[in-house]
């Protein structure tokens, strides 16, 4: 059995889809990142 992951890495958080060979979802998930805003304009994320 052959199976696809889609990973998808986004500004704000990363998610992962596990297809079958049929394209079911056999397993997702998803991690949200923080974000600081130390300054007016500016955005960073949380390395760890």
């Amino acid at each position: 059995m052959s199976h696809v992951l889609a990973i998808d890495q986004g500004t704000t958080s990363s998610r992962a889809i596990l297809f079958d060979s049929e394209l079911r979802v056999v397993a997702s998930a998803q991690e949200e990142f923080a974000q600081h805003f130390p300054r007016s304009g500016w955005v960073e994320h949380e390395p760890e």
